[in-house]
């Protein structure tokens, strides 16, 4: 099988990349081989930066108990808050924070929008849109539902939204029609979800605020089984870096480098939408990771797929973990709800982004 062709980006913060042909001359392959050494520069900073917030996460928390618990005997009550409890979250943190950074990253080159996250194509809204009307109908009969039925509400939801969006992907109606459509779903949940929250009772408040504003304290109680699907996926977008980077060059250019983009769209979509529904299903809405963390390294080391792909991922991974030592350490007593979290540290980053990347313009 032919190798696909090798694209190379003209410089940090670009979309676009030239064609780079096999064989190609040895200026050429020395460049390549100098941004190849940065990018595993950049990837084995990350990594290392992943494993510090691991750590972190891990070491802090109410009960004095941290990664000691891995090879010295500890108390009952301290052995379960670490492998039922504290683990269990952090892996959760990386595996969210991952995910909608990788969504964030290919949806940017999908719809040829620096501003393209998993919140803006509405997803994310129907996913939650979902849970908060299964859950204010339970409250309604009278009925306690356990938490793993309103994660599957929400990740129908989520499914629902991504039928539509591939329905309009399959009418090639162009990226704007994704977009519009998406703030549209966006309007019409959040309307129906503060219809719902004003009528709810304080017993039910409690979790509508859940999934309108992000925690990870209720998807950790649910088995590896639920995360598995997303692993997957998050594995098989990660090994498109080259299609992506042929993408990024425009649909028609991309079809004559052989890449056949009307197989690949909606692959792609039905991925980013697999991967949004689990976040939301697990965590509730989390927004600004998806569009912060590909948008950062994209200014700094540039626009190649096949770097930025797993850099969001680690990046992604290692903001959330963070963020949600700050949620859990913030307060006293409880906790903040994350998607505050990252829309605090989140809205200033991505204004200083524009402001660096657009002053002179």
């Amino acid at each position: 099988m032919k190798p696909p062709p090798r694209v190379l980006p003209f410089a940090p913060g670009c979309y676009h990349a030239f064609y780079l042909p096999h064989g190609h001359p040895p200026l050429l392959a020395a460049l390549l081989n100098q941004q190849q050494r940065k990018y595993r520069f950049w990837l084995l900073g990350l990594a290392l930066a992943l494993l510090g917030a691991m750590l972190l996460s891990l070491q802090l928390g109410a009960v004095g108990v941290g990664i000691e618990a891995l090879w010295r005997p500890v108390s009952a009550l301290e052995q379960q808050v670490f492998w039922q409890l504290r683990l269990p979250r952090t892996l959760l943190a990386i595996l969210v924070g991952a995910s909608l950074a990788l969504c964030g990253a290919v949806l940017q080159v999908l719809l040829h929008n620096p501003l393209a996250e998993p919140g803006l194509i509405g997803i994310s809204s129907g996913a939650s849109l979902a849970a908060v009307g299964t859950l204010a109908l339970s409250a309604h009969l009278g009925l306690v539902l356990p938490y793993w039925i309103l994660s599957l509400a929400a990740f129908v939801g989520a499914l629902v939204v991504t039928g539509l969006l591939l329905s309009l992907a399959r009418r090639r109606l162009g990226q704007g029609a994704l977009l519009l459509f998406g703030v549209a779903v966006s309007i019409f949940a959040n309307a129906i979800m503060t219809w719902l929250l004003y009528l709810a009772d304080d017993a039910s408040l409690r979790t509508f605020l859940f999934w309108m504003m992000g925690s990870l304290g209720y998807g950790q109680q649910l088995s590896f089984w639920w995360w598995l699907p997303a692993v997957l996926t998050l594995g098989w977008l990660m090994a498109q870096g080259r299609r992506l980077d042929l993408l990024g060059l425009g649909e028609n250019q991309a079809r004559l480098l052989g890449l056949d983009v009307r197989r690949l769209r909606p692959r792609l979509v039905l991925a980013v939408c697999l991967l949004t529904a689990f976040c939301v299903a697990m965590a509730g809405v989390i927004g600004f990771i998806g569009l912060v963390v590909p948008h950062l390294l994209r200014l700094l080391v540039g626009g190649r797929q096949r770097f930025l792909l797993p850099g969001s991922v680690l990046a992604g991974a290692t903001l959330l973990a963070l963020a949600d030592v700050a949620a859990r350490q913030t307060l006293a007593v409880g906790e903040l709800p994350i998607g505050a979290v990252t829309a605090t540290l989140g809205a200033p980053v991505f204004i200083w982004l524009l402001v660096r990347r657009y002053a002179g313009t």
